[in-house]
């Protein structure tokens, strides 16, 4: 007799903590949400705060800043127009240089855009004499690490471009 008892005692416990555990997964599901909305949070404010050191330290915020050791304008411009839209030849980069300076020539955007080349800032892709030019994938992640927008997750593979020429990007 005492045995059975004791298992019918083992028993009512058993199931009141079962009872208690579910409350508790109950009660505790809302917090681990919140939890989550504040490191979120946290995580958009740095990014905040981290955009606004830059603004303070260089007066704006563009994506040449990420360009290390590029000090002349006419290269920044050429990344910020790549940045406006990928898949541009060197006539179309020029033109929109010639928009925003007043100047350009195609020989020194040519320049310029090899160097950039070279640092991996942007790549080409066609012949030599109708290339057309895009940001390199891991300079668009860079860009996007510095927003505090994380990583960017595509279906093309690293270094293939974001748009095809004449598309919009």
């Amino acid at each position: 007799m005492p045995d059975e008892d004791l298992q019918k005692q083992i028993k009512s416990l058993s199931e009141k903590m079962e009872s208690v555990e579910e409350s508790m997964r109950l009660v505790t599901g809302p917090y681990s949400q919140l939890l989550e909305y504040v490191e979120r949070f946290q995580k958009i404010s740095t990014s905040y705060f981290k955009l606004l050191d830059l603004y303070q330290r260089y007066g704006e915020i563009s994506p040449d800043l990420l360009v290390p050791g590029v000090k002349d304008s006419i290269s920044r411009e050429v990344v910020k127009i790549l940045f406006d839209r990928d898949g541009q030849n060197i006539s179309q980069i020029a033109d929109k240089l010639k928009e925003r300076r007043g100047t350009s020539s195609r020989r020194i955007v040519r320049e310029r855009l090899k160097m950039l080349e070279e640092k991996g800032v942007v790549k080409s892709k066609g012949s030599s004499r109708a290339k057309v030019y895009w940001l390199t994938e891991e300079y668009v992640h860079k860009w996007y690490e510095l927003l505090g927008l994380g990583s960017r997750k595509e279906k093309a593979e690293k270094d293939e471009p974001r748009a095809e020429p004449g598309k919009p990007s």
